[in-house]
């Protein structure tokens, strides 16, 4: 018989807020998961390595490339990859679901005739039955593209746009299948991204229409190359992009936003924030540099018709690029070689990346559900601040964490954890110059998403000025 959950009420009481300097790891335990270290154990660069050959032996994966040779191009490349997640699957028990995501893509921009093009993605589905229906995605996009981009028959290896990041992708499909998670995990390899986000975009779509969850969307996108085009090599870091701002963003949200702030609070920014915390708890030694723009200056990736559609969802990429390898073609002009070669991936940093993804994925899946309907207690001006919301199904949630930070701050820098409650009262603590958000923790520590309160409703009195 399930016991009744009271609603009860939290005061806490604190004195002084202390200084702005950001306190590290506060979105999760100091607890490091057991999970994490079989799975990183799992993660091979010479496999990876393996994988990334690969994908470049077809010598082009154009997405308008023939997909009925059986030896180089697009279809080629899709029944390889498709052919190695049933491996995987086998491997797995029949646990991991595989299929081929197939759809016309009617006549763009860069598609001249109607076009059918395939997603491979492998479905781990969650054990628990109250959080399976909490979608965890990661992707890469297989397809690659040369100079002039309409070459349909140009090499075109995209060693590291995108097999590093495809290889990513599989590699942790094959770890994480050997385990068992709540949330259910997506492992992607999307066609038509040179062409316009076209295999992530109808995927994104159709979630949306079919209502699935997702709670949380990485794309790993160019993530093999250490030396940039600016001479600079680094192999411990990572950049992450997230967008502040949600693009489905309603003129309604927009005004609600515009009086109480929350421009760096979006959904997409706290996956962000989330990300490099677990990330840099389980690799002391890696830095994930979180950019606060949506991509890279006027370009774009795979996450933004996750973003576009309401969803949080971040950019993966190396910390710096070299110009001279995406989209060209293979040659040397002036002295200088261009092409995306395979000799310039780093397979050890690609495997780093395929962890910072682990750490997340292994974080999140195992966490309880985020925290729903959570609410400042009154629209009224106080020096207090109340929060309420409503608790979750999970049977092993063991309470909430409030956290908060003052508004000139980018990352979280105080946190306290408050029990198995609904609601709490912060004592001293003024939603006037601070930003909260609160997250749902279970019984071995693992801490779901952050969320950021809405307005409580307002009563019917005019607004003080």
């Amino acid at each position: 018989m399930k016991r009744a959950i009271p609603i009860l009420l939290v005061l806490i009481c604190i004195a002084s807020f202390g200084p702005s300097s950001q306190a590290q790891h506060v979105l999760n335990s100091s607890r490091r998961n057991p999970t994490i270290d079989a799975v990183f154990g799992e993660i091979s660069p010479s496999r990876i390595e393996a994988n990334v050959r690969k994908l470049v032996s077809f010598g082009t994966r154009h997405t308008l490339s023939d997909p009925a040779d059986p030896k180089r191009g697009i279809g080629a490349a899709r029944k390889w990859i498709k052919t190695e997640f049933d491996a995987y699957a086998k491997d797995s028990g029949g646990r991991l679901k595989v299929e081929e995501d197939s759809f016309l893509q009617p006549v763009a921009p860069r598609v001249p005739s109607p076009t059918t093009l395939v997603n491979i993605v492998a479905t781990l589905p969650g054990d628990d039955p109250v959080s399976r229906d909490r979608w965890i995605v990661i992707s890469g996009h297989y397809d690659s593209i040369p100079r002039p981009l309409s070459d349909t028959k140009a090499d075109a290896p995209g060693a590291n746009d995108d097999a590093s990041g495809t290889a990513v992708v599989m590699e942790l499909a094959r770890a994480l299948s050997k385990q068992h998670f709540d949330a259910t995990l997506v492992f992607m390899a999307v066609a038509g991204e040179e062409q316009g986000l076209l295999g992530a975009t109808h995927w994104a779509e159709q979630a949306k229409a079919d209502g699935r969850r997702i709670e949380a969307m990485l794309t790993n996108d160019i993530v093999g190359n250490t030396l940039g085009g600016n001479g600079v090599r680094d192999n411990r870091r990572l950049r992450v992009f997230s967008e502040g701002i949600p693009s489905n963003e309603s003129e309604a949200q927009a005004r609600v936003r515009g009086s109480i702030g929350g421009e760096n609070d979006g959904i997409s920014r706290q996956l962000a924030r989330y990300l490099k915390d677990v990330a840099e708890h389980d690799m002391p030694d890696f830095e994930v540099s979180l950019i606060f723009r949506r991509d890279r200056y006027g370009r774009g990736g795979d996450h933004i018709p996750f973003n576009e559609r309401g969803f949080a969802a971040v950019r993966l990429t190396e910390p710096n690029e070299d110009f001279n390898r995406q989209h060209e073609r293979v040659e040397i002009r002036e002295g200088i070689s261009y092409g995306d070669n395979i000799e310039y991936v780093d397979f050890d940093f690609v495997a780093r990346v395929a962890r910072v993804n682990a750490s997340l994925m292994v974080n999140l899946a195992l966490a309880p559900a985020p925290p729903a309907d959570v609410r400042f207690g009154s629209a009224r001006q106080s020096y207090d601040t109340t929060l309420s919301w409503k608790r979750g199904p999970d049977a092993d949630l063991a309470g909430y964490r409030v956290l908060w930070r003052s508004t000139e701050q980018p990352y979280w820098q105080r946190s306290r954890e408050v029990g198995d409650v609904s609601e709490v009262v912060l004592n001293g603590l003024s939603k006037d110059d601070l930003f909260f958000a609160v997250q749902a923790i279970d019984k071995t520590g693992n801490a779901s998403l952050p969320v950021v309160p809405s307005p409580a409703a307002r009563p019917n009195t005019p607004a003080r000025p």
